[in-house]
């Protein structure tokens, strides 16, 4: 086959599987396990680029809305998604309320979409366990504790992602046989496409963080979740 051929199948595969959410009736179960093979296809896929493909795939813009104006504990690790998946992003308000935009190659954005959905449903069932298991927090201490919770855990995801992330980018760098200059490529015609877009950000105030018990209890839970994709048949499932 091809490698022309080859990089179509791997991207019809990629979108086939993004689609596979819980919103659409899959289990939580099988939306984890569609985000595994999207990460291994991924990889797949820049590992068959060439300088060619780099300079001529158009990047695009991809919306995730948010519901409401308010920040929440996700954005901790927004910023993380994004470079995992060597994506920009930004926060926008319209009048139907707050969206997050992911600005990247179509597959690198399909993805940062998709891996959103996913962490965003995996630390929802995080904390209605964290609540089952607290049930003396009531009333405000139980709002306040909810939130740290879900802070520590979003801060544990990102550190895990950036991890993730520079690993990625050695391995993929130790197999393309120009070593690191078609990753630098196709971060530089992101970036370069970001700057002619004119797209102007703003930065936004920061999150008050309270490490306190609830907060670690978080932390643990982002150690949880599965974001990394299988290495063979009889190895621990992950993500990446």
């Amino acid at each position: 086959m091809a490698q022309t051929d080859e990089r179509e199948r791997v991207k019809a595969r990629i979108k086939a599987l993004t689609e596979r959410t819980v919103a659409r009736g899959c289990t939580e179960a099988e939306a984890m396990a569609a985000a595994e093979m999207v990460g291994r296809l991924l990889e797949r896929y820049a590992l068959t680029m060439q300088e060619v493909d780099v300079r001529e795939e158009p990047c695009v813009q991809v919306e995730v809305p948010i519901g409401g104006l308010r920040r929440r504990p996700i954005d901790l690790c927004t910023p993380a998604i994004a470079r995992f998946c060597d994506c920009r992003v930004w926060l926008a308000r319209g009048e139907a309320g707050a969206h997050y935009v992911f600005f990247g190659f179509a597959t690198d954005t399909r993805l940062a979409a998709y891996l959103f959905s996913v962490i965003e449903r995996a630390m929802r069932s995080e904390l209605q366990t964290f609540r089952r298991q607290t049930p003396a927090l009531v009333g405000v201490v139980l709002r306040a504790a909810s939130t740290s919770f879900q802070q520590g855990m979003a801060g544990r995801i990102a550190e895990r992602l950036e991890t993730m992330h520079a690993e990625r980018e050695a391995t993929v760098a130790a197999a393309l046989s120009s070593g690191t200059a078609l990753i630098v490529m196709r971060h530089q015609v992101v970036e370069d496409a970001f700057r002619a877009s004119k797209v102007r950000l703003q930065s936004s105030g920061g999150i008050t963080l309270r490490r306190n018990a609830a907060y670690r209890a978080g932390r643990v839970a982002g150690d949880r979740i599965n974001l990394a994709r299988p290495l063979g048949a009889n190895a621990t499932a992950r993500l990446v």
